[in-house]
């Protein structure tokens, strides 16, 4: 186990503890999730852990979050107090959630713990995206504002293309920006931003921790039913294995071109729009050649 990795993501998590109320932890049921998990025990630093439920977890996911200790579920709910599912959103957009069109993570995973430092187990060696975007702190929100104080007091940063200031270095001047900055914005800190996957299961087998078992069937990322970030083999292994999932789509796919008609979609039914989406026949699981 790397030592020196483990020491380091302690101290960051000391470092940006917030003083007046606990990190936010946010805990998807993943390794990733577990590691920050453990290492915020380890710390020693005030923390809720909190899963965001987006209704397309798998239902293992849902029993291991279930039997992990002080887990709080986050259910996401509009302005006007409505509960959001992946099933009302398709609605209201009016189009599949798609890699370029991801209203579903934005909507369903990040509006929780507003005004909260979150903790997450965002790391670069999981995507290149990932990669370029993320940094040991991200602040997304009032950009001009944050710059500005940034520059001021001569904090260390960089501007990510997908929007927010990212940040590197663990020094007082990132600090007093965090500490200036995070009950306003969305502020993240990425304890583990620089682990890779042999870190993480190193880490997890060194703590005893077995992680969801959704790993021992061969997952090897752990997320929502369907998530058009997976590759189109792993959606159809998704859909083979929760035949139910593929169902409440194609049903949300069917309400939610009855409530545009305004719209000219090229798509009859729910089916049309479920083999447009996966790219592969519904009935068969199989792939258009």
């Amino acid at each position: 186990m790397n030592i020196e990795k483990e020491r380091t993501a302690i101290e960051r998590l000391k470092t940006f503890e917030p003083e007046t109320e606990p990190y936010w932890l946010c805990y998807s049921g993943g390794k990733d999730s577990d590691v920050i998990r453990i290492l915020a025990q380890l710390a020693g630093v005030r923390h809720e852990i909190y899963h965001s439920l987006t209704s397309v977890d798998a239902p293992e996911t849902i029993q291991y979050i279930k039997s992990i200790p002080n887990v709080s579920i986050d259910i996401p709910h509009d302005k006007d107090g409505k509960r959001i599912s992946m099933w009302s959103l398709i609605i209201k957009k009016g189009f599949p959630p798609t890699r370029l069109m991801r209203y579903c993570c934005s909507e369903l995973k990040e509006k929780g713990g507003k005004g909260r430092m979150k903790i997450t187990g965002v790391r670069a060696a999981e995507s290149s995206r990932r990669a370029k975007q993320a940094g040991m702190i991200k602040i997304i929100g009032k950009p001009k504002k944050v710059q500005k104080t940034a520059e001021k007091i001569g904090a260390d940063y960089s501007i990510s293309s997908m929007g927010g200031i990212v940040m590197n270095m663990d020094n007082d001047e990132n600090r007093r920006l965090v500490e200036h900055c995070y009950r306003t914005t969305m502020t993240m800190i990425n304890p583990i931003l620089d682990w890779t996957d042999d870190d993480v299961w190193e880490f997890l087998n060194h703590y005893g921790c077995q992680a969801n078992p959704l790993y021992q069937c061969g997952k090897k990322r752990i997320g929502c039913i369907g998530c058009p970030m997976q590759s189109a083999t792993r959606r159809i292994a998704d859909f083979e294995r929760y035949p139910k999932y593929k169902n409440l789509y194609i049903k949300a796919f069917d309400r939610m071109l009855a409530a545009h008609p305004e719209k000219e979609y090229r798509w009859k039914n729910g089916v049309d729009v479920f083999d447009w989406w996966t790219g592969f026949d519904s009935n068969q699981l199989m792939f258009d050649l």
